[in-house]
């Protein structure tokens, strides 16, 4: 399984920035730290929560990807090389 440092540097990016967002809504939730005036209320902290959410979605689905075409190879590639060649399969097989 690929490590998390081996994804995308934008894709890290929004993840922590995502992380950060949560931490903030939750601290101000909480009540220890209080944030300028517009932020300051529990509304925005909900925003915040959902914000910091949809930020962290891209990794997910990054991680999940990179372990499905891990785990079934098959699934993600193109038919066109499963596919056999016609000059193997020729009428005068004897496996046919």
């Amino acid at each position: 399984m690929r490590s998390l440092g081996a994804l995308p540097k934008p894709v890290l990016i929004l993840e922590a920035v995502g992380m950060v967002v949560l931490g903030t809504a939750w601290l101000s939730l909480k009540g220890y730290v209080d944030l300028p005036a517009p932020f300051n209320n529990a509304s925005w902290g909900i925003v915040m929560v959902f914000l910091g959410v949809l930020l962290m979605l891209p990794a997910a689905v990054a991680l999940v990807w990179n372990m499905g075409q891990n785990m079934a190879p098959l699934l993600f590639k193109s038919s066109a090389k499963s596919k056999s060649s016609p000059e193997k399969d020729s009428h005068h097989d004897a496996n046919h």
